[in-house]
């Protein structure tokens, strides 16, 4: 290497080319069809995606290049210095023309009834390079269908063997489940041996076959993409808050879509996100409903703010309580936080599952990281978190970051396969304590790392030492090398499962000065020392608990809360409304609303503005604008609304022992998280394909 210059760092001259008569600089490392797209020339493609490795297989992208005697495949072509390449003369149209007689030779003529027709890339490039009749006179080819689940439907007939879903559930999904057998003719996409594919991202190789071979089998032939109608909103299944696209016809919500989102979810959802949304349809929670002699019945709005405002009068402040569920938004969560503070009450809590965070500073409770930030790590300590389950997006970016920039994955917690290959370091708490005081190996591997990070789960915050466990990861922070104020990386990340926990903990709804916890609540409503319990569509918690408090239940669907409420009050769903959310990295996010909720239902700040107004403490907010102005009242991240403002970093977490009982994962069944879920049809078909039919086959069902 010559003197001065550093390694790895060695400049590579920009290759001058000529495309379609224009002299253009393109950068190194680019692809021929790269090259042409970098300049607006667009390249017919069928097998090519930006996200996976190159196949070369479909030989749509044929362009003519000077010197060569054939045509090359744009795809798989490296520019270089001094090509001259023709992408838009009569030979190459021919060329085209061509092969795309050949992919139609075996094709069924069957676009009337495909899903996949209205936003088809066969249609779309056939309409430019289709033949107004067909030449091939032989028997067409018929391939058998196969079964991949309950998810994805199969139309094998309609491959064109793009091989775009075998290398996405390589590469990404990392369930190398999919492939393809015989040759020629015979040639077939499938599984190897007949099974459901068991990634938690299955459902993106439907958005990538560019035919309709692979289409949704929930929504097959449930409606057309012109009949719908499109809003981009985020997702709250996990704490992601994954960028997509609600398509609603009517007041129903019929499919889920992915957006692109570089920073966030690139341009993948989980299956959960995806297909969950038809639990938006069950168990509804339309119309206000009063206990009476012990039943539950119809009632008006102002029968059911009657009966609330009958039994918090003259009620002390101290002896009432409210907890915000995993899906409750900002707006909701500031409104009923002022309601709470004006009826005199500090019992408030966000954290349904017990997790040990702190309310500062900000850093300890974010993935300061950022999750486009991971993919600069050089080394992962993973404590007592599953991604693969509790961030399935997160987990692909984690995969890509191990499988193309040598990232070394440590973790501390129940062995299991995260698609990508880490040293399993123990299920023993007491191992954070070598690591932090340098004694374990992979103390030095963190050490000696460009940008190492650590993911802390639920699956240690949650525990009765989730305090002294965060202490802990705390220290590994800063006697690993995890935080450098010089480069302002911060490599300590919180990842969360609830997609209302950092706005909750971003807004202090937590318990005040001597206030209880959800824990604490539980403990006083068994005892009688609280009165009345207001659940923000809280359904994780252990409603059997709450003793004979009165129970005042907001939600959209009718849960555990809602079983055991003497008041409902009807709320709105994640589509039917506009709301804030706050992801697991900080990012203040809106969604916005796709359809309206059903019946008498209500945007939840609205319900609690019109009760508040009952009871006497009329909220000072009439308006969506005048709320979202009370949350950056209550806390400036909320005035930059889709951007990450840093964390401070600070002091936080305990001192003490830690137990040395093992770390048990956050989440049980990856399809069964919240009551949207709880409520799906299609959920519950994976949960019986995914989890039952598992445990059956390894004897441990039931």
């Amino acid at each position: 290497m010559p003197k001065g210059k550093p390694e790895g760092r060695e400049t590579k001259k920009m290759p001058k080319m000529t495309i379609d008569g224009v002299d253009v600089d393109v950068e190194p490392g680019l692809t021929v069809l790269q090259a042409c797209e970098s300049i607006g020339v667009e390249i017919p493609r069928f097998c090519y995606h930006e996200r996976l490795s190159i196949a070369g297989n479909c030989r749509m992208c044929l362009v003519a290049m000077k010197g060569s005697p054939k045509p090359v495949a744009s795809c798989a072509m490296p520019a270089a210095e001094g090509m001259v390449i023709d992408t838009n003369s009569p030979e190459v149209h021919k060329m085209r023309k061509g092969v795309m007689e050949f992919l139609l030779i075996n094709h069924p003529l069957d676009c009337p009834i495909c899903d996949q027709g209205g936003e088809c890339d066969l249609q779309d490039q056939a309409m430019a390079y289709g033949f107004d009749r067909g030449r091939f006179l032989e028997n067409k080819r018929a391939v058998k269908d196969k079964d991949l689940g309950p998810l994805v439907d199969t139309i094998m007939t309609r491959c064109i063997h793009c091989t775009r879903c075998i290398r996405f559930a390589t590469e990404v999904a990392g369930v190398p489940e999919l492939g393809a057998t015989g040759r020629g003719e015979n040639m077939e996409v499938g599984t190897y041996i007949e099974k459901a594919l068991s990634s938690e991202l299955s459902g993106n190789i439907i958005d990538l076959c560019p035919v309709g071979a692979l289409t949704s089998k929930p929504y097959a032939f449930v409606a057309r993409p012109w009949e719908l109608r499109k809003t981009e909103t985020v997702d709250v299944m996990d704490a992601i808050g994954s960028s997509i696209r609600v398509d609603a016809r009517g007041n129903e919500v019929m499919r889920v879509l992915p957006r692109l989102n570089e920073e966030v979810n690139e341009e993948w959802i989980s299956d959960k996100t995806r297909f969950a949304c038809d639990g938006l349809r069950h168990q509804r929670l339309d119309r206000p409903y009063v206990r009476d002699g012990g039943k539950l019945r119809p009632a008006s709005w102002n029968e059911a703010f009657a009966a609330i405002a009958e039994r918090i009068k003259g009620v002390d402040g101290n002896r009432i309580a409210a907890v915000a569920g995993d899906l409750a938004d900002c707006e909701s969560m500031i409104a009923l936080k002022t309601l709470m503070t004006s009826l005199g009450s500090p019992n408030m809590d966000c954290r349904q599952d017990g997790a040990k965070l702190e309310a500062a500073p900000r850093a300890s409770y974010l993935f300061n990281t950022g999750l486009l930030g991971v993919e600069e790590a050089g080394a992962c300590l993973v404590i007592g978190a599953n991604p693969r389950t509790e961030a399935p997006v997160l987990n692909a970016r984690i995969r890509k970051c191990w499988l193309h920039g040598d990232l070394k994955v440590g973790l501390v917690g129940p062995a299991t396969d995260l698609t990508y290959d880490y040293d399993h370091l123990g299920n023993d708490p007491a191992v954070l304590e070598q690591i932090a005081s340098g004694e374990h190996p992979f103390a030095k591997v963190l050490k000696d790392a460009d940008h190492p990070m650590l993911i802390l789960g639920m699956g240690a915050l949650t525990r009765d030492d989730g305090g002294v466990i965060l202490g802990l990861a705390h220290r590994i922070a800063e006697s690993c090398g995890l935080i450098n104020g010089k480069t302002g990386w911060n490599g300590f990340n919180v990842l969360h499962t609830a997609a209302a926990r950092v706005g909750a903990m971003d807004l202090g709804f937590l318990p005040g000065e001597k206030g209880r916890d959800v824990a604490g609540i539980l403990d006083a409503a068994e005892r009688g020392d609280i009165d009345v319990v207001y659940l923000l569509g809280a359904d994780e918690i252990d409603t059997g608990r709450l003793g004979k408090a009165f129970v005042i239940y907001q939600g959209h669907h009718g849960d555990a809360g809602a079983h055991r409420a003497d008041v409902i009050l009807p709320g709105a769903a994640y589509t039917e409304k506009n709301a804030t959310y706050v992801n697991t990295e900080g990012r203040v996010q809106w969604a916005a609303k796709a359809s309206d909720p059903p019946g008498d239902a209500r945007e939840d700040w609205t319900i609690l503005r019109a009760l508040s107004e009952v009871l006497g403490h009329t909220l000072p907010m009439d308006s969506l604008e005048q709320v979202r102005a009370r949350l950056v009242e209550a806390n400036s991240v909320f005035g930059t609304p889709y951007s990450v403002e840093p964390g401070e970093w600070g002091t936080f977490g305990q001192q003490g022992d830690v137990s040395n009982k093992p770390f048990e994962p956050a989440i049980d069944n990856f399809y069964l998280t919240n009551a949207i879920c709880r409520t799906s049809p299609t959920m519950a078909k994976c949960v019986e394909t995914f989890v039952n039919e598992q445990a059956r086959k390894t004897g441990t069902h039931g």
